[in-house]
């Protein structure tokens, strides 16, 4: 670890480690299989950059980010690592240079992506280089991908477990942000992991305030609006809709307004694509207006606000959307506006599919506890933790239910009428099956069950069938009910005793109001600097040198460095080396210049 310890400093310009890192880097130089969940913007990048400059050979970093491959080696080649990218937009001669780079040892880190790496050409590539130089690793990023459930499935991750038939005692780290207790063993079992190191991080973003608001879609647009003007007027930020034509419509209204928004979904184009990306990655205050097609893995820090327009598909693709947003660690925005039609719609579009009818089971589960997420009226980060297995957190303050508490209804007797049923027809059944008991459905299959004869047939008449769903996704939501999520099938946990028994009391969201401004805009910390004029100055010079170097200006420092330096105001270079984030490529190629302006003030 001690070379590694020199690496951090040398070259990143770090003192210390964060999170798990120092034991997940231990642990693949000692030659083992990992899994780490990292929240994003927790630094899973150094896990595998670090243990590559290490070990002897080229460390082998599979990602399905295609479009930011060369951004992330851009970022590489800046702090003096030799690094390159092998995927479907190099030319035959790029292709051939890369190769002939591997073959003969010039490489630290490579970028692959899935469908390249599974290839026999690609595989024989890579068992000559292992052969002459070494393989120092396989990271494989994104790895939620492998899981056929997941959001963002990808089948080429299906595939990967032959890493550990051809290279074996090569170690793999296997790294996402997002990842269910079911989809942990999925990349543990599709990925062939032998005998993995398993470090959780904590799922918390503290500093994203998440808000969420049932709308009128014809109202949606204007919210929208009122919320970037009162939050964001000059940030970066990524709004989200669930249709191409929408998405089309929401970029020009904003460019209307005056904001400079770039739409982003799969019919584009793929030059224009490319082209809003990389507007969006190297200026600042652009809104990308997008469809899901866009984000996975962006490096962005300073997104300030992720908003939906639509719901996302699942808890998991919203916590990995809204992640975008402030990874620098700086205050930032979830915002979403929903309607219930967005829930019919994603319904249809699952039904419509062609996966099979197990997969759209659990699409719609998955939906159902997205559902449960919004109409809640406890805090919302104490649900998402909850979700991804972290208990025992405390209500965060920093969500709109926490900060504007929603108008409730004492909901204990009903919620014992759902749980008792759910008991009574054996915790077997889905929640429209429970619900038809409850309200004393006259159905053959209730009745050939013998259902129609248990305590709870018919108790819960008082509510409508649509109250009785919005009560069961809660009661999901919060814990107090598990779902099987292949089947359906509901089952009391542990939680539920309590309630069932008459021990504790239930309080549920009555409605959801538009609720009015109380509380200030959120503000990055970063910007209450007291010397505007020295910061733009830095920021200035830093736009110069990035677009020299042709990458974008967080590449070359980021805001939380520039901040350090104003704060600082080292004088020489010396001085300068002792900032945080400034290694020794970086003070040798840009130390002078951001002297110079910290000299003439």
């Amino acid at each position: 670890m001690k070379r590694a310890q020199q690496i951090l400093k040398t070259i990143y310009g770090y003192d210390e480690f964060r999170l798990n890192q120092q034991s997940i880097i231990e642990s693949v130089l000692a030659g083992r299989d990992v899994l780490a969940l990292m929240p994003t913007g927790g630094g899973k990048s150094l896990c595998y950059q670090i243990p590559a400059l290490t070990l002897k050979g080229v460390g082998v970093v599979i990602s399905p980010l295609i479009a930011l491959m060369q951004d992330q080696v851009d970022a590489l080649k800046q702090l003096g690592i030799r690094a390159a990218f092998i995927n479907s937009s190099l030319t035959m001669e790029e292709w051939q240079a890369t190769e002939r780079h591997l073959l003969a040892g010039e490489l630290d880190l490579v970028y692959v992506a899935p469908e390249r790496l599974v290839t026999a050409r690609m595989l024989n590539l890579l068992t000559l280089v292992h052969a002459n130089h070494g393989l120092a690793l396989f990271a494989i990023d994104e790895a939620h991908c492998v899981s056929q459930w997941g959001h963002d499935f990808r089948p080429e991750y299906q595939q990967l477990a032959i890493l550990a038939e051809r290279f074996e005692g090569v170690p793999r780290l296997a790294l996402t942000a997002t990842a269910d207790l079911r989809t942990r063993q999925e990349i543990i079992d599709h990925l062939a992991l032998q005998d993995p190191v398993v470090f959780i991080n904590s799922f918390d973003r503290p500093n994203i305030r998440y808000q969420i608001q049932e709308t009128e879609q014809s109202s949606a647009r204007q919210q929208l609006w009122r919320f970037i003007q009162i939050h964001h007027a000059d940030d970066a930020g990524i709004v989200y809709c669930l249709s191409r034509k929408k998405v089309e419509e929401i970029a020009n209204w904003l460019s209307e307004q005056g904001r400079i928004a770039l739409p982003y979904h799969a019919g584009l184009p793929a030059e224009l694509r490319r082209y809003h990306q990389e507007r969006f990655l190297r200026e600042d205050g652009i809104i990308i207006v997008a469809t899901i097609a866009f984000g996975m893995g962006i490096d962005k820090p300073d997104v300030r606000f992720v908003a939906h327009l639509n719901l996302p598909k699942s808890i998991e693709a919203y916590y990995q959307e809204t992640g975008r947003a402030g990874r620098d660690g700086e205050a930032a925005n979830a915002w979403m506006a929903y309607g219930l039609q967005d829930a019919i719609t994603l319904r249809r579009m699952s039904d419509e599919s062609t996966a099979s009818v197990q997969h759209k089971r659990v699409e719609h589960h998955k939906l159902e506890a997205l559902l449960g997420l919004c109409e809640m009226s406890s805090c919302r980060r104490q649900a998402l933790l909850s979700y991804f297995g972290e208990e025992g957190s405390e209500p965060c303050g920093n969500c709109d239910n926490c900060l504007n508490p929603p108008e409730t209804w004492e909901a204990s007797e009903a919620a014992r009428k759902a749980l008792s049923c759910v008991y009574r027809t054996g915790q077997r059944f889905g929640v429209n099956y429970v619900i038809e008991v409850l309200i004393g459905k006259d159905d053959e299959r209730i009745k050939a069950n013998r259902h129609d004869s248990v305590s709870t047939f018919g108790i819960g008449k008082e509510l409508s069938v649509a109250q009785w769903r919005s009560l069961f996704r809660q009661l999901i939501a919060l814990g107090y009910l598990d779902s099987d999520i292949e089947y359906g099938a509901l089952k009391l946990s542990e939680k539920a005793r309590p309630l069932l028994r008459g021990e504790e009391r239930l309080s549920l969201r009555r409605e959801r109001k538009i609720s009015k401004e109380k509380h200030k805009a959120v503000k990055p910390s970063l910007m209450k600097i007291a010397d505007e004029t020295l910061w733009e100055l830095l920021r200035e010079v830093r736009l110069l040198l990035a677009r020299e170097q042709n990458v974008p200006p967080y590449v070359i420092l980021s805001n939380k460095v520039l901040a350090n330096l104003l704060e600082e105001r080292p004088q020489t270079l010396a001085q300068m080396a002792q900032i945080s984030g400034i290694g020794q490529q970086k003070l040798a190629r840009y130390g002078k210049a951001f002297l110079d302006v910290l000299r003439r003030t």
